[in-house]
């Protein structure tokens, strides 16, 4: 006897029925026996079998008042039950029905249909708790998914607080990437690792010193040689939180340039994750499209012109061609 068996509860008080049962199903199942309504109620808690045997006419408590205290049971409500009894008339059947009987057998029954009807109703049972479990897992991970993107948004609002000058910045270049990543023919398998690694693009900065992130004047060359780690710091962060590893791409590696001349790994052309080269794009173009301390924004027409004019430079051409398609007057 393995503790994979369905667990069957037989309650029955005649001898020759449990030992018929007992002879019937043991090779399959894993038996439990009460001879009365209370010890069967009572085994029933304690065993929370897969289905129930259960006589109708017993003495201290009957087949149909047992059966109402199981259905009365949260963990046992739902747990099948097979009357078997003497009793075949119309208003015993209905008084079962009534109590939470799913199903009724006839004394004597042939055992090759009770052993038929118990396998059914096992499988039934045993299926319904897997489509369950697979529903429970389900709504644990989305709620789990939801609370991870959660924690991305904070992740992102703190930024947003410390660097006010790109405040509104990711969640604009965010919303713009996807649309751009859907007409490049991204996959919407894809969607949600573009997304997040567009929120998170600018994460590493957090490691980044205020007087180098907040400085209002011109980089040193020593301080700019800090903050192009931040990608590193990003990739060394995120790396070991495996949902996100199909979002590290674009934190990573969107200071990356078509022509080699990027940062932090000199990567060239396609090298560069398709992901990361859609962003960049983006990138320059929301932080020339806004306004800063040290310049103000450039017209529409004028960073679209910069884009074009570094196609095979800083981007990659064929993305450039989608993109500006993109910002054409409709």
């Amino acid at each position: 006897m393995t503790e994979t068996q369905p667990i069957v509860l037989i309650v029955d008080d005649e001898v020759v029925v449990r030992d018929t049962l007992d002879a019937l199903l043991s090779s399959e199942y894993q038996l439990y026996f009460a001879e009365n309504g209370a010890d069967g109620f009572a085994l029933a808690v304690q065993t929370q079998p897969d289905v129930i045997l259960l006589d109708a006419m017993m003495p201290k408590m009957d087949g149909f008042e047992a059966c109402r205290q199981i259905r009365a049971m949260p963990l046992l409500a739902e747990v099948p039950i097979i009357m078997i009894t003497a009793l075949d008339d119309r208003d015993s059947r209905l008084q079962g029905f009534r109590s939470g009987v799913d199903d009724f057998l006839t004394k004597p029954f042939d055992s090759y249909e009770l052993l038929a009807r118990v396998q059914t109703i096992t499988r039934l049972n045993r299926y319904r708790h897997l489509v369950e479990q697979r529903n429970q897992l389900e709504k644990a991970h989305r709620d789990l998914v939801i609370s991870y993107d959660k924690t991305i948004e904070g992740w992102v609002n703190a930024l947003d607080l410390r660097d006010n000058e790109t405040e509104g910045h990711s969640l604009r270049v965010t919303q713009e990437t996807l649309r751009f990543a859907k007409a490049a023919g991204i996959g919407e398998e894809h969607w949600e690792a573009v997304r997040r690694g567009a929120l998170l693009h600018d994460v590493g900065k957090l490691g980044i010193p205020d007087a180098i992130l907040l400085k209002p004047g011109k980089l040193t060359e020593e301080e700019w040689e800090i903050m192009r780690k931040h990608p590193v710091y990003a990739f060394q962060w995120l790396s070991p939180i495996e949902y996100l590893h199909p979002a590290l791409d674009i934190p990573y590696c969107h200071h990356e340039k078509w022509d080699g001349g990027g940062y932090p790994r000199r990567l060239r052309g396609e090298e560069i994750p398709l992901f990361a080269r859609l962003f960049a794009i983006v990138d320059v173009w929301d932080a020339l499209c806004s306004d800063r301390p040290y310049r103000p924004a450039m017209q529409e027409n004028e960073v679209l012109e910069y884009i074009k004019d570094q196609s095979g430079r800083h981007f990659d051409p064929a993305l450039v061609e989608i993109f500006l398609s993109l910002r054409q007057p409709v």
